[in-house]
């Protein structure tokens, strides 16, 4: 076995080099065993607001009680359309214990790209910040969703802090545009109403779809994950494997300030923090450094998740020096790469090595990640994690001897059932029960992995997949554009951003009539910040546009 799995011999002392996924039947077995395991500690706080254990499970059986009362039946998809709010972990417990599939949103998307999601998923229940119900509203008659569950950012946070917030969300910043949907309820509401029913016990399989999380994969239009019970526990568990032998049960402050929406915090922060009784603190916008900086210093964690972007933003930000971290044990990267400098910079300043990791929404999302005793190395995505293994392969399929080039390829319990309604997208993507990344890298004689180039066209904005394919599709149909192509380039914020090269059908055309339009149909980092107009594209003889080229130039 050692032989096929080279890195196990690197594994850091009391990582086992296997999980049992059979540990619980389904992901509401564990997280209720996790209610009354840490009942009288805190669970999640956000802007103030903690929860215990306790707290969270009598208010997500309130909520999923009153989503059975409003004739959702298991199966049926429920929308959560929020960033990191106290309401969320309610909201998707609730969701999970009434049997439903749970699709997470990004509140950000444009109605265009709503719709695609509701409907694709057929999406019959939404629980919405109000933020974000305007464009709600511009496509809900276009879908079969028939509850609406609003709910403002104060909402959970108690008098007078609700007030004050939901006064300055409203009227001094008026980020919340109007709307007017019929028949919508609060969350607070919802709850109350919740107290009136008994919610039925979870009855569930290993098997059970619960969770239709989102992406583009390798190529494409965006496509629903079929996560499954067994996928999540299992990676929850894989996660917990691999950093309790650093960590106590009950003693640890996990800093979340990744969305709850993007895979990697929700099985990470959301789910393997739960596992251990940790106290999450979920960031609403990490966006507002100063804020930011102030909760690590109140909250003194000992855990933080981010993607390369904003540790770089915090290691450059003037007040982060004079945060004390003698309570951070861990740091963990993903969702994009974490460069060098960044890294050597976060470990000088915080005395905690940043230490990379590898997933796909494909994998629930954990697939590597460097070990956590200290050697852990910079520039690689570490070590598959237990019960996992990787590969690379060549255009055929066939394994490469180590140190060859060719595309990674993972096998293990927490690799996703398929995408929904997309078979011939799944057979592509999942080959003899290994998952075809569309990432090239090399593995190490000891077993350690290196990316060496991302999937041909993908673009990785901040951590976000963006796909050619749907900027192209968008900006083509703009009446003055013949053709149009669009790449990722290099930025130091944010990895790479958007440029798009178009050849115009009508001369008039300008960047900022292009950049205004993307605005109107798609998410801000999927908008180009550079257009590039051409004669010409390069195209194959058969006419398919050479991305590559135009990368290469």
């Amino acid at each position: 076995m050692s032989e096929q799995r080279p890195w196990l011999k690197n594994y850091p002392k009391g990582v086992p080099a296997n999980i049992d996924p059979d540990a619980f039947p389904t992901l509401v077995a564990m997280f209720e065993d996790t209610f009354k395991k840490y009942a009288k500690i805190p669970a999640f706080t956000c802007m103030g607001k903690t929860l215990t254990y306790e707290q969270v499970d009598k208010l997500s059986a309130d909520f999923g009680a009153y989503l059975t009362s409003r004739g959702l039946e298991k199966g049926d998809r429920i929308a959560l359309m929020m960033p990191n709010l106290i309401q969320y972990p309610i909201a998707l417990f609730g969701a999970l214990r009434a049997g439903l599939i749970v699709v997470n949103t990004n509140p950000l998307y444009t109605p265009r790209e709503m719709h695609h999601q509701f409907t694709d998923a057929g999406v019959k229940a939404v629980i919405i910040a109000e933020n974000f119900a305007a464009n709600l509203q511009k496509i809900l008659k276009d879908t079969e969703i028939r509850t609406v569950i609003v709910t403002s950012l104060g909402e959970m946070l108690g008098f007078p802090k609700k007030q004050i917030v939901n006064f300055v969300v409203k009227y001094i910043r008026r980020i919340i545009p109007k709307y007017d949907i019929p028949n919508t309820v609060s969350f607070s509401e919802a709850l109350s109403q919740g107290k009136k029913f008994t919610l039925k016990p979870y009855q569930g399989t290993q098997d059970d779809v619960i969770i239709l999380q989102y992406t583009g994969g390798t190529t494409g239009v965006a496509k629903g994950a079929m996560l499954t019970n067994k996928n999540l526990v299992s990676n929850m568990q894989q996660i917990r494997a691999w950093m309790m032998p650093f960590l106590m049960e009950k003693n640890e402050v996990a800093l979340c300030p990744l969305p709850l929406y993007h895979i990697f915090a929700f099985t990470v922060n959301c789910l393997a923090m739960m596992s251990i009784g940790a106290h999450s603190v979920l960031i609403t916008n990490p966006r507002d450094l100063p804020s930011l900086i102030k909760t690590i210093k109140s909250s003194k964690p000992t855990l933080i998740t981010g993607v390369n972007t904003l540790f770089n933003a915090l290691v450059n930000h003037k007040d982060f020096s004079s945060v004390d971290f003698s309570s951070l044990k861990i740091t963990v990267g993903g969702g994009m790469a974490v460069q060098r400098p960044v890294a050597e910079k976060w470990q000088k300043v915080t005395g905690c090595f940043l230490s990379e990791g590898y997933g796909m929404t494909e994998s629930s999302p954990v697939a590597t990640t460097n070990p956590l005793d200290g050697t852990g190395r910079l520039g690689t995505i570490g070590l598959p994690i237990p019960s996992t293994d990787m590969r690379v392969v060549d255009d055929n399929g066939s394994p490469l001897p180590t140190g060859e080039v060719g595309e990674l390829q993972i096998k293990g319990p927490q690799v996703m059932k398929g995408y929904y309604n997309r078979p011939e997208a799944t057979e592509n993507t999942i080959k003899d029960g290994w998952l075809c990344t569309g990432d090239i890298g090399k593995m190490s004689e000891d077993g350690f992995f290196q990316i060496v180039d991302r999937k041909k066209d993908m673009i990785l904005v901040s951590g976000f997949n963006v796909f050619p394919n749907e900027i192209e599709e968008v900006i083509a149909s703009h009446p003055k554009v013949l053709e149009v192509a669009a790449i990722g380039i290099p930025h130091e914020k944010s990895g790479e951003v958007v440029k798009v090269f178009i050849v115009k059908k009508d001369n008039s055309l300008n960047k900022n009539e292009v950049i205004s339009f993307c605005r109107e149909n798609l998410t801000g980092y999927k908008v180009p910040k550079e257009v590039e107009f051409k004669k010409e594209l390069p195209k194959t003889n058969v006419g398919k546009i050479l991305r590559r080229e135009l990368r290469d130039n």
